[in-house]
């Protein structure tokens, strides 16, 4: 599927962005700016069943096909979070990218097993209750966390959650790959950090961040980039 995209910036170089589930492009408000400011043409995807693109068909492997179709190859940079995460190593030999960063990505979810109806149920969420668990948010984005939700097809959850959930962390890293972890993480522990490292990724972690690094730390989240820009 051809996924709907936002673009920031017309540098030479091409940075590629990846939300995370029940998100969109609109989550990278400050990111996508920031990178085009850095000389890059930045490439923001809304995965299947997000935004507008299309709806239906859901499989991790399917978000990956989505990004292969829609995206181009061989880009300086490509940045996936948490589901965003997942896809983009699902596809990341295809798309080929000179290096990839994964914040905080949903790679585990068969050793800590999520309920997509808690997913389901979060859609519903009051402006008060995104506000009271994300403290360090700016209420642009909780504005774009509603409008998000709003957008989601929360079935998606279905693809990738409860019986569907299970161990995609990659064996390797295919190009030169960065783990950025939130602290704490429920996604990356420190035995996963290890390894990560065996297998041939950097891993760092943003101090303090909650699991959407880049909008709850966004200078931290810049900051852990440093090298990888």
């Amino acid at each position: 599927m051809k996924l709907h995209t936002r673009e920031w910036g017309s540098g030479d170089r091409v940075a590629l962005l990846v939300h995370g589930i029940m998100s969109d492009h609109r989550t990278w408000r400050r990111v996508g700016p920031a990178l085009a400011a850095r000389g890059y043409r930045v490439i923001g995807v809304d995965l299947r069943g997000h935004g507008e693109s299309g709806r239906g068909g859901y499989s991790a492997e399917g978000f990956a096909d989505d990004l292969v179709e829609t995206l181009p190859t061989g880009a300086e940079l490509a940045v996936g979070h948490s589901l965003g995460g997942m896809a983009l190593a699902l596809a990341v030999e295809r798309l080929a990218p000179r290096r990839a960063v994964y914040s905080d990505p949903a790679w585990a979810l068969g050793s800590t097993p999520v309920d997509p109806a808690l997913f389901m149920e979060f859609r519903g969420a009051s402006r008060q209750m995104i506000a009271n668990l994300n403290p360090r948010w700016e209420e642009a984005d909780i504005d774009v966390e509603l409008a998000t939700l709003a957008a989601w097809d929360p079935r998606t959850a279905l693809a990738v959650a409860g019986e569907h959930a299970v161990d995609r962390t990659p064996e390797r890293a295919v190009v030169p790959s960065l783990v950025q972890a939130a602290d704490p993480s429920f996604l990356v522990s420190d035995a996963l950090k290890e390894e990560l490292v065996r297998r041939g990724f950097e891993v760092r972690t943003v101090a303090g961040a909650g699991h959407t690094v880049h909008r709850d730390d966004f200078d931290g989240f810049m900051k852990s980039l440093e090298g990888w820009l």
